[in-house]
């Protein structure tokens, strides 16, 4: 099973495509640019969503859903939003199909053609701040904390599955504020909530600041962000929080009365994480073997087989399997005992190794006699023998030891593939070798616009931490406060 993987090391991008596939995580649909994600690539989305659900509501949010058709005008409404995704919106014209008169199958009934044309939502400013007009007169009524989990369109030319699709999953985040203040604190607080998702639940460090002008979200005034290294060294957009100022709150006019009885525009933020989350999860952690999942986000935590010839052999493993599963669940953990006769074991192994199963447990007379289990790990692909006796709690502290082991490994890769550069030379000769490379820059877009036409790096974030270190623009020469970080990405 594992060897139909090319491996990494020969074609990155070949090993992405084939992994998706054999760990049977989603397909292209016939739909050009679509996705079917299937059952177990939709599971890891659901364990994703529902970590993240509660994140959100232990911060006050609350969930609801909004259209997915925008009338057009609303987009025309924020200049700067139209031109950040005028380009890539899909269309409705008509609401009505008919048969064609000449027997050239169906056609598009001229005769039921919209009044106004609607967008299919590629992200729901728009909508959900014309709604917002009609929820807010006071500043009683602020904050409003909203989330959608929607689906959403951008017409990519180029697709790849999870990682760019034309239909993705994702939720975003809509809130309003009485002042800037709060708007701003709250953009800060998301970014922290999806750094701490992103490092302690899907075990993949990340580096937090703020977009460049030229790479923020369309319309915003700051955009905040999380940058993760994937295993070829190239950058993966991980999360983004806006600071929309006041700018949508005055192209639909949403304003309320201040405690002073002033009539003043709300502040406005929005955030979002989509099923790109999932292409981050395969190829930070993943090897030529298959998928490698952190416990906390694996559908699946343990998998039992049994070992047996006889039928007599696999009734009594299924005896002590059906106890071992009863208290692994009582722990929290999730379980399934495999006992199908129509696939051998080594099939089985081989299935759940490629589908990231993180611990594998093998039952056969021999371990019974012994009072033994055969424990494997799939992150290190190592066996070792586990007395039966108190294996539950073993099994919960080695969870949480793969979890973390696959942290430190991802955080090891990082850390290693950080460079500090001087030189525009020494830029491109190390911006070839991959990962994040910190380097000083003038802040303009015109030198930004510069490094990425000749090197295909692009600023990722400029930092929000730490000190500020005085230097040189490698390009220009011209002062520069502190180091961004560059990249080129996904």
């Amino acid at each position: 099973m594992a060897k139909e993987i090319t491996p990494r090391s020969v074609d990155y991008s070949q090993w992405y495509n084939n992994l998706v596939i054999k760990a049977d995580l989603a397909e292209n649909s016939a739909v050009r640019g679509c996705m079917v994600i299937k059952p177990h690539g939709y599971a890891i989305w659901e364990k994703i969503q529902a970590q993240l659900d509660r994140m959100f509501k232990e911060t006050g949010h609350v969930n609801a859903y909004f259209p997915l058709f925008i009338p057009k005008s609303f987009f025309s409404k924020e200049a700067a939003h139209v031109e950040g995704f005028a380009k890539e919106c899909a269309v409705v014209t008509h609401y009505r199909l008919k048969n064609d008169p000449n027997g050239k199958g169906v056609v598009v009934d001229e005769e039921a053609k919209l009044e106004e044309e609607l967008i299919v939502r590629p992200t729901s400013e728009t909508i959900i701040w014309n709604t917002y007009k009609g929820w807010i007169q006071s500043y009683r009524d602020l904050p409003l904390l909203i989330n959608q989990w929607a689906n959403v369109v951008r017409w990519e030319m180029r697709t790849r599955l999870f990682l760019r699709t034309a239909e993705f999953l994702w939720q975003e985040g809509h809130t309003a504020h009485a002042t800037q203040e709060e708007a701003i604190e709250e953009t800060r607080r998301i970014i922290d909530l999806y750094t701490d998702f992103a490092e302690n639940y899907m075990a993949l460090p990340v580096l937090k600041g703020v977009k460049s002008e030229n790479e923020r979200f369309a319309g915003a005034i700051d955009t905040y962000a999380i940058e993760a290294l994937m295993q070829d060294g190239k950058a993966l957009q991980a999360g983004t929080s806006h600071f929309l100022g006041q700018n949508f709150a005055k192209a639909f006019d949403v304003k309320f009365l201040d405690r002073n009885g002033k009539l003043e525009y709300v502040w406005a933020t929005s955030w979002g994480v989509s099923t790109r989350l999932m292409g981050a999860l395969i190829m930070a952690h993943s090897d030529d073997n298959g998928l490698i999942l952190p416990p906390k986000l694996a559908p699946l935590q343990v998998i039992i087989v049994p070992i047996y010839k006889k039928k007599e052999e696999l009734d009594q493993i299924s005896q002590v399997a059906g106890k071992l599963m009863e208290e692994l669940r009582q722990a929290g953990i999730t379980v399934k005992y495999d006992d199908r006769d129509t696939h051998k074991p080594g099939w089985k192994f081989a299935e759940y190794e490629v589908k990231g199963v993180p611990v594998r447990i093998a039952l056969g007379p021999r371990d019974l006699a012994a009072g033994t289990a055969e424990v494997a790990r799939r992150d290190i692909l190592e066996k070792m023998t586990m007395p039966l006796e108190g294996l539950t709690s073993k099994i919960v502290t080695l969870l949480d030891e793969i979890q973390q082991q696959i942290y430190q490994k991802a955080l090891d890769f990082r850390n290693a593939n950080i460079h500090k550069v001087d030189t525009y030379d020494e830029f491109k000769e190390v911006i070839e070798k991959g990962g994040f490379v910190l380097a000083h820059w003038d802040g303009t877009t015109e030198t930004e616009l510069k490094i990425k036409e000749e090197t295909k790096a692009t600023i990722r974030i400029i930092p929000i931490d730490g000190e500020e270190e005085p230097g040189k623009c490698m390009v220009t020469g011209r002062p520069s406060h502190r180091r961004v970080v560059f990249a080129r990405a996904y």
